[in-house]
């Protein structure tokens, strides 16, 4: 989403830390570019009027005059500005204590709250919770039907009740909840087209039933200022908590992400990251910004594989690369594991210097379905030829390619792959470079390298 901001804002550094000096003019036409980068992001034009201020007002002081590396100093100016325009701090679910805890999800219709309920609640599950869903949009025809859909994906309870009423459902929600013993509830609501009067009394008159500990807006990305617009008056009316950014992998400009902090006072705690019921993240302000900023997030890296990765396995094959036994079995779980992280281009946009990896590339799109033809070419091999690729003679090669369904050159390819991969394994073990512990080459999670 925030491709061209990050690649424009990356422009505009790379003409200031070539120099020794910096002038007022220098500052201004970076300011100036900064100015119209944020506003073809479809950035508020009154946040974007004080941002580029705060940041020139700090950029032309004395610490940028006497650095020694004003380009470098400007860019962490920006960089500690963009982290407190998208909110400074993370923002974390608060309970009272009491059980069992109930979190509210408001906003427009069409906005992505059915599925950021069900999301959330996997997301509670995976901290240690026991929730329930209770689904009370009863106006949208099928809103129910999904929410359950959704409940039984996951195996998670999801209350309808008998009541055409949605407080009551909330408050029957609630009952049932303690009924069976589960310790939080999410409430998902009814929205509408946009903001009426009908639905902001509805969503009052569930507040006050259920006393929610959080209330969360859930706006989406692509809608731009009219989901800043819609949670602003929702924060005059309801007074939600923070809000729940959806399709923040999508391609629209990310002016809303970049706003609704600045306009409404409430932050961004959850940001739905693709279309999976587990594709909902905390949102951290300071990694977001680095990555707009071109520095990467490895932190979210490193604990996206850790939560991924199979320790056990990475042990075991471990041992195996040490008796020099890599396999095509090997192989293949490893390509299952970057796409357990989200795939190559997932990983690709949390690395440093990612734009510039993209424009290396000239453009060139990852295809992703690579990845499921390399797993079936090696699951139409026997598991003596997983286990023993000497084995692949050309016959043996020509009658994967038809299981396969891809032709002889590709599956000498993906062997060609297997070697080189193989060959750098050996040379990760026998090296000193990113050894960690007794020799043992690691990525982040315990992961072996994915090739």
């Amino acid at each position: 989403m925030f491709e061209n901001l990050s690649q424009r804002l990356q422009t505009v550094f790379a003409g200031l830390t070539g120099k020794g000096r910096l002038s007022d003019a220098d500052v201004d036409a970076a300011m100036r570019e900064i100015r119209l980068a944020l506003l073809e992001a479809d950035v508020n034009f009154r946040v974007v009027k004080e941002f580029v201020a705060r940041v020139r007002e700090r950029a032309v002081g004395a610490d940028v005059a006497k650095s020694l590396t004003p380009g470098q100093t400007v860019i962490r100016i920006v960089l500690e500005e963009l982290t407190e325009l998208l909110g400074g701090t993370d923002a974390r679910l608060v309970f009272t204590g009491r059980i069992p805890g109930v979190v509210m999800l408001v906003g427009l219709q069409g906005s992505g709250k059915t599925t950021a309920s069900a999301k959330l609640a996997n997301l509670m599950r995976k901290q240690g919770k026991r929730p329930l869903l209770v689904a009370g949009d009863v106006y949208r025809p099928a809103a129910i039907d999904q929410l359950e859909a959704l409940g039984r994906e996951l195996d998670i309870p999801v209350y309808r009740g008998e009541s055409s009423d949605p407080v009551e459902i909330a408050r029957a929600g609630v009952k049932e909840a303690v009924a069976q013993m589960r310790d939080v509830v999410i409430i998902d609501t009814a929205g509408r087209l946009h903001v009426d009067e009908e639905m902001m009394t509805e969503a009052a008159r569930i507040k006050d039933a259920v006393r929610p500990d959080q209330i969360l807006m859930v706006v989406d990305a692509m809608t731009g200022q009219d989901a800043v617009t819609a949670a602003q008056a929702f924060s005059e009316r309801v007074d939600f908590d923070a809000v729940i950014v959806t399709k923040l992998d999508g391609d629209a400009r990310g002016g809303a992400a970049l706003s609704v902090k600045h306009v409404t006072g409430k932050p961004i705690m959850f940001a739905g990251v693709g279309e999976k019921l587990d594709a909902l993240e905390q949102f951290h302000p300071d990694r977001m910004a680095k990555r707009i900023l071109g520095m990467g997030d490895m932190v979210s890296l490193i604990e996206k594989a850790a939560e991924t990765a199979d320790t056990e396995m990475a042990e075991e094959m471990e041992e195996r690369l040490r008796r020099a036994e890599f396999t095509f079995d090997d192989f293949l779980n490893q390509l299952r594991q970057v796409k357990k992280m989200g795939g190559i281009g997932s990983m690709l946009k949390m690395l440093p210097g990612a734009g510039q990896i993209a424009r290396e590339l000239d453009g060139a799109e990852i295809d992703e379905r690579q990845m499921d033809r390399v797993a079936a070419i090696i699951q139409s091999m026997t598991a003596q030829e997983r286990a023993n690729p000497k084995l692949l003679n050309g016959s043996r090669r020509e009658r994967i390619a038809r299981g396969a369904g891809v032709t002889v050159y590709d599956v000498n390819q993906l062997v060609k792959q297997f070697q080189a991969a193989k060959k750098l394994m050996k040379q990760f073990q026998a090296g000193g470079a990113g050894k960690g512990r007794r020799g043992k080459f690691r990525l982040p999670g315990g992961m072996q390298p994915p090739f």
